[in-house]
């Protein structure tokens, strides 16, 4: 029986350190994606006229009830049928971030819902429009109310980056297999694979653990 042997991984340190790079943009981009878009998208449910919310509301709803890998295919592969055709690094940033954006926004949604109307009436009071309250003082008590959950969701997206390898992108898992088309030694290459992305999610937990100490104080 053939044994393990991870010297094989030696020689391919780069090219898994560059897929483990271009995880971590996937990740920082397509978060921050889904952290506007998930405001963006919960402000117009809330607030928007329904000929402009309800089409939103469809829209996540697509994206709630359809796996992220029809979407990431419908995104790369199925725009190119109408005249759009979007790189794969754009296509996996749009689709990881669209996901995950629908979901922040029940949490920031149901997070504005939660602030105090007394803290919408005291604005109001002192001048502020509705637009202004909102800016200023509803989404960013909201959003200091929501962290966690949201953080949760950042950590979710860093693993389910390993998805846009379907479409071609050189990330992590990607890099992994091309290594193991050359060694046939799949074992070695996704244990070091799993290795690297568990280091990349203490440092994101490191990441948002900080943020939401920041959070506290400035409550």
């Amino acid at each position: 029986m053939q044994g393990l042997d991870f010297t094989v991984v030696a020689p391919y340190w780069d090219l898994l350190l560059i897929g483990a790079w271009w995880t971590a943009v996937l990740t920082v981009s397509a978060g921050a994606l889904s952290f506007v878009g998930g405001i963006l998208f919960a402000v117009i449910v809330l607030y928007a006229p329904k000929i402009v919310a309800y089409p939103v509301r469809a829209l996540m709803w697509v994206f709630m009830g359809t796996p992220l890998l029809l979407q990431l295919f419908l995104i790369y592969f199925g725009l190119v049928q109408i005249g759009i055709d979007i790189p794969a690094l754009a296509a996996g940033i749009v689709g990881l971030g669209l996901h995950f954006a629908v979901y922040n926004a029940d949490i920031i949604r149901a997070g504005i819902v939660a602030v105090d109307v007394g803290q919408t009436e005291g604005a109001r009071s002192i001048g502020f429009g509705k637009w202004q309250t909102l800016r200023h003082v509803v989404i960013p008590q909201a959003i200091r109310n929501t962290a966690p959950p949201i953080g949760g969701n950042l950590i979710a997206l860093l693993k389910e980056s390993s998805i846009v390898s379907v479409i071609g992108i050189a990330e992590l898992v990607h890099s992994a297999q091309l290594a193991i088309s050359e060694t046939f030694r799949p074992f070695e290459f996704y244990i070091t694979a799993a290795a690297l992305y568990y280091i990349l999610n203490l440092v994101l937990e490191a990441a948002l653990r900080r943020f939401e100490r920041h959070v506290e104080v400035s409550r």
